[in-house]
């Protein structure tokens, strides 16, 4: 009876231990929860950034007035007709 008893608690420990530190424990659980939700909150953030450059380009293919707009301010083009000033600050 004693062999029996003993049987099982070292069973049970065992199955302890399993819960705990093995694979698919709570700590493991616990780690793909946390890596999941970081997950999520980046592509939150990619996907305002996607929604806000699909709206640039949607912008820049409707309006011709957009696409000179960025010619003009990131590349510093000017046309025939006018007068560039360059103003410089101390």
């Amino acid at each position: 009876m004693k062999l029996l008893w003993t049987t099982m608690v070292v069973l049970i420990l065992l199955l302890q231990v399993r819960l705990w530190v093995g694979e698919g424990s709570f700590a493991q659980v616990w780690a793909l929860e946390q890596s999941i939700a970081e997950q999520r909150a980046e592509n939150a953030e990619l996907a305002t950034r996607n929604e806000r450059l699909y709206a640039e380009v949607r912008n820049l293919r409707g309006e011709r007035g957009a696409v000179e707009e960025r010619a003009r301010m990131n590349l510093g083009l000017i046309r025939e007709d006018e007068t560039f000033f360059l103003v410089v600050e101390n």
